[in-house]
């Protein structure tokens, strides 16, 4: 099982609100057709052909291609990150969705993710931060997964920081309002309101 960070932004069009609520992820480049059978040297030609790429620019955009197409694989977790929070998920086959592919819409190269959990992002560590700075469109985490530290997250996984688009979806921005409610509850004059307050806290650490 592999790690990666995907952005959010396929085609340049700002797409997290849709990967969450319809369950994918999904890159660019459409006009290029269903790449489930193609080999790495038939993406090379087709990029290369659509898009005119030449040299290292072909080389990066070929390695983002294959990378989501080839290398990762049903099972495995992606991280998107999304300002303060970052999503993780499981990940299913590639599929190619026809329908999309448009310069409009530019998401037909897919796979659906069973959304697992948010995560605030100044909690994960070193190595895993590492891995969200990379400004390509999709890229694998260099260590073997349990460095990323996530086991924590995904046993919680249905808990309050639920974010798939099921009943009991709860978005991050709303988690993180809630919290802030719960902590400025922790400095009431009321005791039993701050012994709630604090009781909840405790169970979101959880």
């Amino acid at each position: 099982m592999n790690l990666f960070q995907m952005k959010s932004k396929p085609h340049g069009i700002e797409r997290m609100a849709e990967f969450l609520k319809d369950n994918f992820v999904c890159i660019g480049w459409p006009g290029i057709g269903d790449l489930e059978k193609a080999s790495k040297e038939q993406l090379k030609d087709r990029l290369s052909s659509k898009y005119g790429y030449q040299g290292q620019e072909l080389a990066n955009r070929l390695g983002a291609v294959s990378a989501f197409v080839h290398t990762m694989q049903d099972g495995d977790y992606v991280l998107v990150a999304d300002q303060d929070w970052v999503h993780l998920g499981d990940v299913g086959d590639y599929y190619y969705a026809e329908q999309f592919d448009t310069e409009e819409d530019g998401m037909c190269h897919r796979r659906g993710v069973t959304w697992l959990t948010s995560i605030p992002k100044v909690e994960l560590n070193a190595e895993v931060q590492e891995l969200l700075r990379h400004r390509g469109t999709i890229t694998k985490f260099k260590h073997p997964l349990p460095i990323a530290q996530l086991d924590r997250w995904v046993t919680n996984a249905q808990g309050i920081t639920q974010v798939t688009g099921k009943p009991g979806y709860v978005d991050a921005k709303t988690v993180e309002e809630a919290l802030n409610i719960l902590k400025a509850a922790l400095r009431s004059e009321d005791a039993d309101r701050r012994e709630r307050a604090a009781a909840a806290i405790l169970q979101y650490a959880k």
